[in-house]
């Protein structure tokens, strides 16, 4: 249950914080083009690594792909999201309190990364082995391997930049609604992917098999040391228990997204979607995870758990999200306007790279900027819903919205790429870069 928190003039508590839509927009652009040239490295690497042996011989890694990626968005961003309210409502400003909370999210971080990187290799190799009726063994410790031991590193890595960024944006007096989740990202899917595809050739090449079940067994082993540690805080002790719902909802999600890539790249015709990917997909969840923190830190400021302001009652209506009189509607219109320009940047990007063998007609930048355009719509509308209907029940959206969001981003950006591919195949922009 969420602590009711009140803010009186002159009471010494902190203020809410005041920004115009100029210096939101400011705050926000820099660390979302940081992130969105971090995917577009994680796009060009999984382009690389698509032709790589493991890759090539045990598909199944491509469904885990979004789900490992996604977990910037289970853990990562869910961190940034409550660290930042916990700074702007001064509950880090005693240096113990600060550290505590620090431990404390740190070591459920790495709990929760090596259980969901174990569920997602689970999941990608049931996914894996229904369509095609076969299941192999050593496919499948090698992907549970590769999993865990990604899961593990990426968050540990991720964790203490997060952390940093944290610190560094409340001695700037920056807030970190704006810069946190975005910088979460920025790097995340790289280094994610850099290891997952470090990890699963050595594995592959490596021809014995019981190095694999060592590597899983040993950070699995891990496990008990981090619960202790989580266990002795009480805002993450309560989260070890608690918290586990909107993480393995949002890995199986991911994973079904991770299915539709999966049989999309088996395709030689729209293999090029690859490279896209990780784009279009870490873009919409940055945007949304922006959202989704500055709508939670408005509701711990101004309403009591259970209690919503005034005009999100009553049934939900798109436009509220954008045209609304509530304190939000402003940072969507700032989010939204930001997809085409992006976007755009981040195609021309591959295009100067040389990479994503797919040639930016006029015809396919149109398609593509579409999609990019209703998938964060899309995703900011279900945050506007998702984020109040949480505080209504009594959950902290910090801790269960962004993780179905970024989920819900990796679905519907892989689904609504996939059918873009399909749609330009269909109706003849198919010249030969098209595809791989």
């Amino acid at each position: 249950m969420l602590e009711r928190l009140r803010f009186c003039p002159g009471s010494g508590v902190h203020n809410m914080p005041k920004e115009s839509p100029l210096a939101m927009a400011l705050q926000i652009l820099v660390p979302f083009l940081l992130a969105g040239f971090g995917t577009v490295s994680a796009g060009m690497v999984l382009d690389v690594v698509q032709h790589w042996g493991a890759f090539q011989y045990i598909t199944e890694i491509f469904i885990l792909v979004p789900a490992l990626l996604g977990l910037k968005g289970n853990l990562e961003m869910t961190l940034a999201s409550r660290l930042s309210t916990a700074v702007n409502v001064g509950k880090m400003d005693s240096p113990i309190e600060k550290w505590n909370l620090i431990i404390g999210n740190l070591a459920l971080k790495q709990v929760q990364a090596t259980v969901v990187g174990f569920l997602a290799a689970v999941a990608a190799v049931v996914l894996g082995w229904i369509p095609e009726g076969k299941f192999q063994m050593s496919h499948a410790v090698l992907l549970c391997s590769s999993s865990v031991a990604t899961a593990f590193i990426a968050s540990l890595l991720q964790g203490i930049i997060m952390v940093g960024v944290i610190v560094g944006s409340k001695k700037t007096g920056i807030n970190p609604d704006n810069v946190a989740t975005p910088i979460a990202a920025s790097f995340g899917d790289l280094i994610t992917l850099a290891i997952l595809a470090w990890i699963s050739q050595g594995l592959y090449k490596y021809t014995y098999p019981y190095v694999s079940s060592l590597v899983c067994a040993f950070f699995m082993l891990l496990t008990p040391l981090w619960m202790v540690i989580s266990s002795k805080h009480p805002a993450s002790r309560t989260l070890l228990y608690s918290g586990w719902e909107p993480v393995i909802t949002a890995m199986v999600i991911s994973s079904i997204g991770g299915l539709i890539l999966d049989k999309t790249v088996s395709d030689p015709n729209l293999a090029g979607i690859v490279v896209y990917t990780p784009v279009i997909n870490g873009i919409g969840g940055n945007l949304v995870a922006i959202q989704s923190s500055r709508i939670s830190t408005h509701l711990h400021f101004h309403c009591a758990p259970g209690e919503v302001p005034d005009e999100t009652k009553g049934c939900y209506y798109p436009c509220r999200t954008f045209c609304g009189t509530g304190a939000n509607h402003r940072s969507a219109q700032v989010l939204i306007l930001l997809v085409v320009p992006g976007h755009v940047i981040f195609l021309y990007t591959i295009h100067l790279m040389k990479s994503g063998h797919t040639t930016l007609t006029p015809i396919f930048m149109s398609v593509y900027l579409a999609t990019a355009l209703l998938q964060v719509l899309l995703l900011l509308c279900i945050a506007d819903w998702m984020v109040h209907s949480m505080w209504r029940s009594g959950k902290d959206p910090d801790s269960f919205s962004i993780p179905y969001l970024t989920a819900l981003g990796d679905l519907l950006g892989t689904a609504l790429l996939a059918l873009s591919f399909h749609f330009l195949w269909v109706i003849g922009d198919r010249d030969s870069d098209v595809g791989d």
